[in-house]
């Protein structure tokens, strides 16, 4: 072919090669999808972010509410039976979003594991980043340094040697090069910061081995009774999701003794001065029994199992004999404080076992017994003159209903009184017997005795989340008082040039008064004096040089020579 021909044919072919380069540049441009890496990535970017770490935050706390709001199982399973039987259909939708089991449910736990990944994601590659950043060393000096926000300049015979010995006093990190000397400090800002995030990681890891493997039980125990640690023996037991029978530390005590102390005269009258619980204590079925005193925020520790006092009540003793003449019941009962000035006391007895008809009895146990007019009062808690007024009733019951029932409680809807009923019959002393109408029998006051309620807690999350808290306070204090900043000086024809820069908001008028006090020692002896009076706002978290550092830049290290117009914090 001719060299027309080829040109002919190069002209025809050159719109159709312009049009596919403009496809393969627009195919090039075109967006294309992320892929499952790409979303992968933007969803853990997203998940670690700081704004969803605090929206978690802020979904823990609020899925925390209807915890308080609902009655638990966990907690008191009675209520919630009582409120299937007073608003079954609105129970009924509350259970199948688990508000009934806020802290068991799955949403809780998917709150909590995110709010976990989220912090533990921001945390650990910003400390490795820190790591990175407190092994660097301060960067080179700026050219100019009258362009920074703090600087100054004066004519002396100071030598690079004296400037770095003046900056390392006041316990900078020092690096010289030629002619200039850089120094940074405050760097424990960003160590408090993430000291302040892993403590909160390491409270939420602590809270939920708590929730995990702890658990808490109240018991209450009568003078000369005993205790086991073990399930059956807890009056409310609270276990943790991964606790099992087995779990629970073998120890026992036995209640010999309850002391209680109060002001016997003048305006305090009746106020309590000291508790005191005497136990005989065996760590494990085989142990030795140890003498203990158990008071008010002073526990008994058995391997961190906690035994707390946390309240007492007097249990008046009974022996009830029914119309056979069989003793149906004879023991004490405890009472319910109803005045804890007085520590008049409401008290139930039920007596199933009683023939020919069941009985039961409220009673008012009056510690220290007075007249006042046509009724009785107590005057003192102490058990000075102890009386106990008895009202009796006969009848079912309703134990064999099924209905669960208190033990402080006395339903007399199926009981008649027995006699006529009184508001404020004689009251029986010690030893005295009230017959009861009808043939049923009669009562006896035989003694008073006091009890104990217990709170038994095991809690391996404890001592972790104490520390931690102390820690983010450590950390949050570190992060909120110290301020990073640098200083440079340029030494040259006898001229003394001095830059300050603070890396942190609103630290200059405070970074300003330092910068003062190091120009100071530089126009002068800068080893005379006390340096660390310059060490405001927290500048004792400063860090000296770096272990084994000769204090001198590498050959290939940056000169400082900045261009025009550059950051001075530019490395």
């Amino acid at each position: 072919m001719s060299a027309p021909d080829d040109l002919a044919s190069a002209v025809r072919d050159e719109p159709a090669a312009q049009e596919q380069a403009e496809q393969q540049a627009q195919e090039r441009t075109k967006p294309f999808g992320l892929g499952p890496v790409g979303w992968m990535r933007w969803t853990w970017r997203t998940l670690t972010s700081m704004r969803t770490a605090l929206i978690l935050l802020f979904l823990f706390a609020l899925g925390s509410v209807p915890g308080s709001i609902y009655p638990q199982r966990s907690v008191d399973p009675g209520r919630v039976a009582q409120y299937f039987k007073n608003n079954p259909t609105q129970a009924k939708w509350l259970d199948r979003f688990w508000l009934f089991d806020v802290f068991s449910s799955p949403w809780f736990a998917a709150i909590y594991l995110l709010l976990f990944i989220s912090l533990a994601g921001c945390v650990f590659p910003r400390a490795l980043t820190h790591i990175k950043e407190i092994r660097r060393r301060p960067p080179a000096a700026p050219r100019n340094l009258l362009r920074l926000p703090h600087s100054e300049a004066f004519e002396g015979g100071l030598t690079l040697e004296e400037a770095a010995a003046a900056l390392r006093r006041r316990r900078f990190r020092v690096v010289t090069g030629d002619g200039w000397v850089s120094a940074e400090k405050g760097y424990l800002r960003e160590t408090g910061n993430l000291l302040f995030h892993v403590a909160l990681l390491v409270l939420l890891f602590a809270v939920g081995a708590g929730g995990l493997f702890g658990y808490r039980g109240n018991v209450l125990v009568v003078e000369g009774d005993g205790f086991s640690n073990a399930v059956a023996a807890y009056d409310r037991f609270m276990p943790g999701s991964r606790v099992t029978a087995e779990s629970l530390e073998p120890f026992s005590f036995t209640l010999k003794d309850f002391q209680a102390s109060y002001v016997a005269a003048g305006e305090k009258q009746g106020q309590p001065l000291d508790y005191l619980a005497k136990l005989t204590v065996q760590d494990s079925p085989t142990a030795t029994p140890r003498e203990v005193d158990l008071k008010v925020n002073d526990p008994l520790d058995v391997n961190g199992t906690l035994t707390y006092l946390i309240g007492h009540g007097y249990a008046p003793t009974f022996r009830v004999t029914d119309g056979k003449g069989q003793v149906a019941y004879d023991g004490p009962v405890p009472c319910l404080a109803d005045d804890q000035a007085t520590y008049t006391s409401e008290c139930v007895i039920k007596v199933p076992d009683a023939q020919p008809t069941q009985l039961g009895f409220l009673a008012r146990f009056l510690p220290t017994t007075v007249p006042n007019g046509d009724a009785w009062v107590s005057i003192f808690p102490g058990a000075a003159n102890p009386t106990v007024q008895v009202f009796p009733f006969g009848g079912d019951l309703g134990l064999k209903s099924g209905q669960p029932q208190s033990v402080y409680q006395l339903d007399t809807t199926n009981l008649k009184p027995l006699g006529k009923m009184s508001a404020q019959p004689t009251p029986l002393n010690v030893g005295e017997t009230k017959e009861l109408a009808d043939g049923a029998g009669k009562i006896q006051f035989t003694g008073v005795k006091e009890w104990i309620s217990l709170q038994i807690t095991y809690d391996p999350g404890r001592e972790p989340a104490l520390l931690a808290a102390a820690a983010a306070v450590i950390g949050l204090v570190l992060s909120l008082t110290i301020r990073r900043r640098r200083v440079w000086v340029r030494v040259k024809d006898g001229t003394v040039t001095v830059g300050g820069l603070t890396r942190t908001e609103g630290g200059g008028a405070a970074f300003a008064e330092e910068f003062t006090q190091i120009v100071t020692a530089l126009r002068g002896d800068p080893l005379a004096g006390d340096p660390s009076a310059g060490d405001q706002g927290g500048d004792r978290g400063g860090e000296p040089d770096e272990p084994g550092s000769t204090g001198h830049v590498a050959p290939d290290a940056p000169t400082g020579n900045a261009a025009p117009g550059a950051r001075p914090d530019e490395e």
